[in-house]
């Protein structure tokens, strides 16, 4: 289990250093981006694990309406939420400028992430198979 969750927050670590270089509007300053980038992907898990939920339950209507493009939406504003706590709890430096970059930024999270999770074997899954 524990391995599982250190190789989704390398995953996610590496999706948002894309979207830092890929986007512009999406800024890391500071001394250290490789921690920055780290605890942008903590905070950025975590969001995704409590509040995600329950935005897309509030805006289901929205997303059927949307036929999903409204997900696009509530993954802007995730990562808008942890950019935002990242930079005022630990000081790190992020920074998004707007809804846009944010946007953009989402979605080449998501693209990055889909790739790396296709490519990276799951631990668990191979400890199954080996059990048999």
């Amino acid at each position: 289990m524990w391995m599982r969750l250190l190789i989704r927050w390398l995953v996610t670590a590496l999706a948002v250093a894309a979207a830092v270089t890929l986007v512009p509007g999406i800024h890391v300053s500071g001394s250290s981006a490789v921690v920055t980038v780290i605890i942008v992907a903590a905070v950025l898990g975590f969001v995704n694990a409590i509040i995600r939920p329950v935005l897309k339950f509030l805006a289901c209507g929205l997303i059927i309406a949307t036929l999903g493009l409204f997900t696009l939406v509530i993954n802007a504003g995730t990562l808008m939420i942890a950019g935002s706590w990242s930079n005022s709890l630990f000081h790190t430096g992020f920074t998004i400028d707007g809804f846009w970059p944010a946007f953009w930024g989402g979605i080449v999270i998501s693209i990055v992430s889909f790739l790396l999770s296709v490519f990276v074997p799951d631990p668990e899954e191979n400890y199954e198979y080996r059990r048999m």
